[in-house]
């Protein structure tokens, strides 16, 4: 299968089955997509938290505005991202890349210097607006890897982020809720599962210039 058909194929379920659950197999392959998708400066600024544990689900629950879709589905990924940067977070990355390539730490200082100078001279809120950004990209890819497996996925941004983050202890992780992913097999019921995926026609879409 292509991704395009995979993409087709998929659509934001509505309703799941709770006796169904995605293999730890599977999981493993969703998060691993997020985990290697590209970030700005290769910082990786965002985690992906696997909640499986029903009891978890059920707290977390009045915080979305689906609350019987994450109660019911097999996982919830919650994609968070880091709530500022900080010289310490820069070097520990570039300091595991140039070990794990046999370069010398520091081979990148030039280089870290300039983009500590620029974040670290923002508010958090500044910077929490860019983290929160490339937590997108592996959002998608989850999604992506998700479809090609053929597991149904709701990703959603209506959720009460302070709950998720209180809940989850986010603040003790320097985290700050952006996304969720949740994860299952549709029912057999769900009434949107027959429904034609509708999307802006390809010449309303794109804006080409030649």
């Amino acid at each position: 299968m292509s991704l395009i058909e995979d993409l087709k194929w998929r659509y934001a379920t509505k309703k799941y089955d709770p006796t169904k659950k995605v293999s730890q197999e599977d999981i493993d392959k969703i998060v691993e997509a997020a985990r290697l998708a590209p970030t700005s400066s290769g910082l990786q600024q965002f985690r992906v938290l696997v909640v499986s544990n029903q009891e978890i689900k059920e707290k977390l629950a009045p915080s979305s505005l689906n609350p019987e879709v994450m109660v019911d589905c097999s996982h919830v990924l919650v994609f968070a991202a880091w709530d500022r940067y900080t010289a310490e977070r820069i070097d520990t990355i570039y300091d595991r890349i140039t070990d794990e390539r046999g370069l010398p730490q520091g081979r990148f200082s030039s280089y870290t210097d300039k983009i500590k100078d620029i974040y670290l001279n923002e508010t958090a809120e500044e910077n929490f607006v860019h983290t929160a950004r490339q937590s997108y990209i592996g959002f998608a890819l989850a999604i992506a890897q998700a479809a090609e497996l053929r597991i149904d996925s709701t990703p959603a941004e209506g959720f009460n982020n302070a709950l998720v983050d209180e809940l989850l202890d986010l603040k003790s992780l320097g985290l700050k809720s952006v996304t969720l992913l949740y994860l299952g097999y549709r029912d057999e019921t769900d009434w949107l599962a027959p429904m034609k995926k509708v999307r802006n026609p390809v010449e309303d879409f794109v804006i080409e210039y030649k």
